[in-house]
C-alpha cells in the first residue's frame, strides 16, 4: 500500500477502536436511560471506576486478563447497589431527582478515586501477548487497538444475542414496554431492572478497562467518554441499540480522521453532527415519538 493508503487505514482502525469502546460505553447507556427511562449522568463514572479497578489489580497480580474480568464485575456489582438502593426509591419521583442523585454519585465517585488513587495520571500497562505491532500488506498497526475491537465485537454480538434470542431478553424487552403487565404475570421486574442497571454499568466497565492502556487512566476520563457516549446515545435515538452502534462507529471515525486532519476543529465537530441531525431529527436517527 502507498503511505497516503496507510495513512488511511491506520485513521480507520483508529477511529473503529474508539467507536467501539464509545458503543460498549452507549449500549448500557441506552439500555439503562433509553429503555427503562433512568436518567444516569454518573454512567461513564462507573467506566471510570472499573478502569482504576483494572489497575489496580494489575499492580497487586500482575496479571491484565484478571484486572479485565474482576474490573467490570465490581463496577457491576457496586451499580446494582446504587439502583437498588439509590436510584430506585427516587425514580418515581422524575428525571430531575435522578439527575440530582446520579450528579452526586459522579461527584462521589470522582472524589473517592482522587482520593484512594491521587489525581494524577496512571499508566496501565498492555500484557506482552498484546503489546507488539502486526504487520498487513504494509501497514504496521498495534496488536492492542485490534484486540479491542475484536473484544468488543464478541461482547456486544454475545450480549445481542441474549437480549434478542433467549427467554430472558424477551422478559427485559417486554418488561420495558409495559412493566405492570409483566408484573402481573408473576416477573419480578425491579429484579429484571436491577439485573439490566447492572449490565449496562458492566459494560461500561469492561470499556473502562480495556481503554486505560489506550488512554491513560486520569479522574477526567468519565467526563471524556461520557460526554461522547451521551452524544452517542441522543443521535441514536434513546433506546435504539443499533442507532448507537451505527453513530458510535461513525463518531469514532469523525474523531480519528479530525484529529488528524482538522486538529483545531476536532473537538467540535462531534457537537455539530449532533447539532445538525437533531435539527432536522429531533428524537435522533433511530428513535421514535412516543
Amino acid at each position: 500500500m502507498s503511505p497516503t493508503t496507510v495513512l488511511y487505514v491506520a485513521q480507520a482502525l483508529h477511529g473503529l477502536a474508539y467507536g467501539m469502546l464509545l458503543f460498549l460505553i452507549a449500549s448500557g447507556l441506552t439500555l439503562i436511560f433509553g429503555m427503562m427511562g433512568i436518567l444516569n449522568i454518573a454512567h461513564a463514572s462507573f467506566a471510570m471506576l472499573a478502569a482504576y479497578f483494572c489497575f489496580t489489580v494489575l499492580k497487586l497480580t500482575g496479571n491484565f486478563w484478571a484486572g479485565l474480568v474482576i474490573a467490570p464485575v465490581v463496577a457491576g456489582f457496586v451499580g446494582v447497589l446504587t439502583e437498588r438502593f439509590l436510584l430506585r426509591p427516587v425514580h418515581k419521583h422524575g428525571h430531575l431527582a435522578e439527575l440530582l442523585i446520579t450528579v452526586g454519585i459522579m461527584t462521589l465517585i470522582l472524589e473517592i478515586v482522587k482520593l484512594f488513587w491521587g489525581t494524577e495520571s496512571l499508566v496501565v500497562k498492555i500484557p506482552p501477548g498484546l503489546g507488539g505491532l502486526l504487520k498487513i500488506a504494509g501497514l504496521t498497526y498495534p496488536v492492542y487497538r485490534l484486540f479491542v475491537i475484536g473484544l468488543s465485537i464478541l461482547i456486544l454480538g454475545f450480549m445481542a444475542l441474549i437480549l434478542f434470542k433467549t427467554r430472558l431478553g424477551k422478559i427485559v424487552q417486554a418488561a420495558v414496554s409495559d412493566s405492570e403487565m409483566v408484573s402481573a404475570l408473576g416477573i419480578n421486574t425491579p429484579l429484571v431492572f436491577m439485573l439490566v442497571f447492572g449490565i449496562g454499568i458492566w459494560l461500561a466497565g469492561v470499556a473502562g478497562a480495556v481503554a486505560g492502556p489506550l488512554l491513560t487512566v486520569f479522574p477526567g476520563m468519565a467526563d471524556q467518554l461520557g460526554m461522547d457516549a451521551f452524544v452517542v446515545v441522543v443521535v441514536g435515538g434513546f433506546g435504539s441499540l443499533l442507532g448507537a452502534f451505527i453513530v458510535a462507529l461513525f463518531l469514532g471515525e469523525l474523531n480519528a480522521y479530525g484529529i488528524q486532519f482538522i486538529p483545531r476543529l476536532a473537538p467540535v465537530l462531534m457537537f455539530a453532527f449532533m447539532a445538525l441531525v437533531l435539527a432536522f431529527k429531533p428524537m435522533g436517527l433511530f428513535g421514535e415519538r412516543e
